[in-house]
């Protein structure tokens, strides 16, 4: 997965860390018909080739709470990404949970992936949303206060046509998943919950995602940053409990927006 303030209005509270059921893709769970409000818990993993486990871990996150996963793996081809992308769709219908599909739109539509997530040097969003139609939740990544600003001007509402559905702000810490790039800190965290919430109507809620290093050491001060939602990697990928360590994710955010 690969800057104003979104805090309050855009932060869920404590009521939204609910059963599973509650994570739905109808329209009036939040902008995007793919993208409930309540969704705050975002996991990306690779194809776990090396353990040979996608399937069982898939279902242990997102019993332990993760809301949606992202198979993101640049090392697999089109068709095995397809196969591994009906796993994930299989474990997400189990728990009434959402999957992502990472930069490729031909996999995206293909697959029927509920939510789509793109770089900022990847398809436009304008073209992923006419490729992939209403149905799909399209999310985008950004670094920096200008790429915040203008994906909040590119979601639903400031435009003629819904585009984007949600963004994600980061890395906040350097990562070996995103080699190279320095961490933005968290007064970039800040600026993207000012920035929200300074739009107002419907941009005031719109979901956004602090990634980038997150764990379970760090998560209080993200929250504390204004950043109400997370995407993870080894926080969950790497733990020997992957349903433990998402619940204790869950948890913290609880505990932040209480």
């Amino acid at each position: 997965m690969n800057s104003q303030s979104f805090a309050a209005a855009g932060t869920p509270s404590a009521s939204s860390s609910t059963p599973e059921s509650s994570i739905s893709t109808d329209p009036t769970g939040g902008i995007g018909p793919g993208l409930p409000h309540s969704a705050r818990l975002y996991l990306c993993t690779d194809s776990r080739r090396d353990r040979g486990d996608f399937g069982e871990f898939v279902d242990a996150a997102f019993a332990g709470g993760v809301d949606i996963i992202q198979l993101r793996d640049k090392a697999i081809e089109a068709a095995e990404e397809l196969e591994l992308l009906a796993v994930l769709q299989a474990a997400a219908e189990r728990h009434a949970k959402l999957w992502a599909v990472n930069d490729r739109a031909d996999v995206a539509m293909l697959s029927g992936a509920p939510v789509f997530h793109i770089g900022q040097k990847d398809l436009p969003v304008a073209s992923a949303r006419a490729l992939l139609g209403a149905p799909t939740a399209v999310g985008l990544s950004t670094h920096t206060a200008e790429q915040i600003e203008g994906a909040i001007r590119l979601s639903g509402g400031l435009t003629s046509e819904r585009g984007l559905d949600y963004f994600c702000v980061g890395p906040v810490w350097a990562t070996p998943t995103k080699p190279g790039r320095a961490g933005v800190g968290l007064e970039l965290v800040r600026y993207a919950a000012e920035a929200v919430r300074a739009a107002g109507g419907a941009q005031a809620t719109l979901p956004w995602f602090a990634i980038g290093g997150i764990d379970l050491g760090n998560v209080e001060q993200v929250v504390e940053a204004g950043a109400g939602r997370i995407v993870v990697v080894r926080a969950i990928t790497e733990a020997p409990d992957p349903a433990a360590a998402a619940a204790a994710l869950v948890a913290a955010l609880d505990a932040g927006a209480s």
